[in-house]
């Protein structure tokens, strides 16, 4: 399957095809709301030369994905995550809802962050300091353009203050929309197909150069598919830039571990790439 990755970088966008860099002269909304972007993209690189200086860009000034796109999460979409999720809110008596919302028809769909709120690769994403339970949520992100078609995949870090959550369901808000709360990155892969359902997502974290936890999932282990979450967040809401959506994880560490400040989360997802962060407080 052919690809092409956009790169979002200090000095520019870069788009990677076929083993070679070219620069980007759209802006970011423009460029990646073209029409069936993958041909729109593979047709504009034809009439370009190879950028010998993308490589360097990318490594010293690389950029999330992201213009004035919104990020939206869906939860519960994993069987994993709802067990999660009923594991922390079950002394609040919450968990009943978890189950709920994994059987039901209707998704759960929740706003994360705009692009001030949103790391790239390379960059810090924050843990509450009133959250004594935090946690990375590894997830496949859908980007769709303005008319709600999905055009490309990112990777994303849903970061998580569960203690919150777990307290009480509604303040859902508060643990998962703060400041550097989510993570996308280090691309915006835009495929000719969708991706196979054997796409896995790898998480590793990392405390002081030694692996806290290592896990993989295949996205096939979703319950929902992603035309269908995105045809729920498009009922009733314009993007008028596009849309991220994060799709919900399978990857959660057990009740007795909590990210601690300068951990190091890694999430792969071939063929976007790597997203690395390191955890961070906000002064």
């Amino acid at each position: 399957m052919e690809f092409i990755r956009l790169y979002k970088t200090l000095s520019g966008i870069f788009a990677y095809y076929q083993d070679r860099y070219y620069k980007m002269e759209q802006d970011w909304d423009a460029l990646v709301n073209s029409p069936e972007l993958f041909n729109s993209l593979r047709t504009a690189l034809g009439s370009l030369s190879p950028d010998t200086g993308a490589e360097e860009a990318i490594r010293s000034g690389l950029l999330p994905p992201i213009g004035t796109q919104e990020i939206w999460a869906a939860g519960v979409t994993y069987f994993r995550s709802k067990v999660a999720r009923m594991e922390e809110s079950e002394v609040s008596g919450g968990a009943t809802f978890y189950d709920m919302v994994y059987e039901a028809d209707r998704p759960e769909l929740f706003f994360k962050a705009i692009a001030q709120r949103t790391s790239g690769h390379g960059q810090a994403v924050y843990i509450r300091k009133d959250s004594t339970w935090n946690v990375p949520e590894p997830e496949l992100t859908l980007f769709m353009n303005r008319t709600g078609d999905i055009q490309g995949y990112t990777i994303g870090n849903d970061m998580s203050s569960r203690s919150i959550e777990g307290e009480n369901p509604l303040y859902l808000p508060q643990a998962k929309v703060y400041e550097k709360s989510a993570a996308i990155g280090p691309c915006l892969l835009v495929p000719e197909a969708p991706l196979p359902a054997t796409t896995s997502i790898t998480m590793q974290i990392l405390r002081d150069g030694e692996v806290r936890y290592d896990d993989a999932v295949p996205i096939s282990q979703m319950k929902r598919g992603h035309e269908e979450l995105a045809g729920y967040l498009f009922r009733e809401c314009d993007f008028p830039q596009g849309c991220y959506l994060m799709t919900g994880t399978c990857l959660v560490p057990d009740s007795s571990f909590t990210l601690q400040e300068n951990d190091v989360v890694e999430i792969s997802i071939a063929p976007i790439g790597k997203l690395v962060n390191t955890i961070a407080i906000k002064k």
